[in-house]
């Protein structure tokens, strides 16, 4: 082993200088000058992201543990744009009173846990997979747990951390029949060792899958993310929901294609029932909701539903869907959450039913809440409507037209509750509405991003063929 293994490793490199300029900036600067903490997190941030698209690099280093390909360097600069908007929508919350002390762990945290994502991303051995998952992992709770004087946070750490291990139990247990059966923990090898499948292989697929599964969110494992959602601070929320969710789907293909693609016919029906429960059931609890946090949650849970029906068809045409999907995702997302933290920092309140009227006050933010609504719905012209579009394209022409039916069936019903959102904002009376209140410059220049995603990722249609186009390596 030489430098020359660390040369790959451009992103990851760039995130732990970033981190190290910030840890060294809070430890060592004064008051006057933290001040400027956030402004030179979000700079450091930007440039790490630009650089990311510039110049990459491929190959694979360590042996071939560490692959970075075209679409391992997109994935991450992905992940990048969507964590500086959640950088950028952060400064309200971190200014209070009770979380102003801590604001250069939030910023730790998060880079900890990208880097543990960098490493799902670019693993080809389980054993780096591991450490980066946990690396991801472990961290989340203490974000989740960040309003530590406050209850809901603190039960949201502690039901994610139990949540975590578990998974991750179940997980390595599952490696550990997958390492006894082939004797290897390198990607290529267990699939050339996989021939035919023995009840112990499929023993280990189910094992290593559900504790994937996990952190998706799929259904049934799906039962912490609206607890956790709600507890969590919603800056803390909206990464969960996007940047964790994205590594998780891109290393759900790998497994699939990479790994186990010769047990096809006995993953391919489980994940098939899976996809339909998940969109169904993540579309019928949110109508249910009223807070906005568990809305988002049951949302999300369906979204993924569709992000892995993508995956689930296997072609170069499904993983670029699916990858669109998730830069789709986090854009529009991340524009309705960055509402929903600018309202609760300022009122405090979070229910849907406290958005009635919205648009009398707050126009501005109702137009950017109801153009992410329509975006995560697939109302056109917005992006969310070429990436569902895309997805069920893929589907139909590998004639999975049962699942498609359902998939769409469920798009109608996911309709009907953003539009309730939509309707609360500008139709529903409230003698009272949210007072009128000023959003700061961070999450202005956050929604700009969002929107300029939303609307420009559509008809950008070169994007869906560059991903398309690389995305066939998985």
């Amino acid at each position: 082993m030489d430098l020359s293994n660390y040369l790959l490793m451009r992103q990851e490199m760039s995130l732990l200088l970033v981190f190290l300029i910030l840890i060294i900036y809070d430890l060592f600067s004064n008051d006057k000058a933290k001040n400027w903490f956030h402004f030179s997190a979000c700079s450091l941030w930007f440039i790490h992201t630009v650089c990311g698209f510039l110049f990459p690099i491929t190959g694979q280093s360590f042996a071939g543990m560490f692959v970075n390909g075209d679409i391992e360097i997109m994935t991450k600069n992905i992940l990048n744009i969507g964590v500086l908007i959640i950088f950028l929508q952060s400064y309200s919350w971190l200014k209070k009173e009770d979380t102003a002390f801590k604001r250069g762990e939030f910023f730790m945290l998060v880079l900890i846990t990208l880097f543990g994502m960098y490493l799902m991303i670019s693993a080809r051995n389980f054993i780096l997979f591991f450490i980066g998952l946990e690396t991801a992992s472990l961290p989340v709770a203490t974000l989740v747990a960040f309003d530590k004087y406050k209850h809901n946070s603190a039960e949201a750490g502690a039901k994610f951390i139990l949540t975590a291990v578990f998974s991750s139990v179940i997980m390595l247990f599952g490696l550990s029949l997958l390492y006894g059966n082939c004797g290897t923990l390198y990607f290529e090898d267990i699939a050339t060792t996989i021939s035919s499948p023995s009840n112990l292989l499929i023993l280990a697929l189910t094992f290593v899958l559900t504790g994937l599964f996990f952190k998706l969110s799929l259904v049934p494992f799906h039962l912490w993310t609206a607890d956790v959602y709600e507890g969590a601070p919603t800056n803390v929320t909206s990464y969960l929901s996007t940047i964790s969710k994205g590594a998780a789907v891109f290393a759900l293909m790998v497994f699939l294609y990479r790994v186990f693609g010769n047990l096809f016919e006995q993953w391919n029906i489980i994940l098939w029932w899976i996809i339909a429960i998940t969109i169904t059931v993540g579309n019928i609890f949110a109508i249910r909701q009223n807070n906005f946090k568990r809305f988002l949650a049951f949302s999300s849970i369906s979204q993924a539903g569709y992000i892995v029906l993508a995956v689930f068809i296997g072609t170069a045409q499904g993983m670029g869907a699916s990858i669109y999907y998730i830069l789709v995702y986090v854009v529009s997302n991340l524009a309705a959450f960055g509402v929903a933290n600018a309202i609760e920092n300022a009122t405090g309140k979070i229910n849907i039913s406290d958005y009635n009227g919205l648009y009398k006050t707050n126009p501005n933010l109702s137009i950017v809440l109801m153009l992410a609504m329509f975006s995560l719905g697939g109302i056109p012209p917005t992006a969310g409507f070429f990436s569902k579009f895309f997805v069920f394209t893929a589907v139909a022409e590998q004639h999975e037209y049962v699942l498609l039916f359902i998939a769409l069936l469920n798009t109608v019903i996911s309709l009907y509750y953003y539009l309730l959102v939509v309707k609360a904002l500008f139709i529903n009376a409230n003698e009272a509405p949210i007072e009128k209140f000023k959003t700061d410059w961070y999450a202005k220049i956050s929604f700009i991003i969002c929107l300029i995603g939303i609307f420009s990722i559509g008809f950008a249609s070169y994007i869906y063929e560059y991903i398309n186009s690389i995305s066939f390596g998985i």
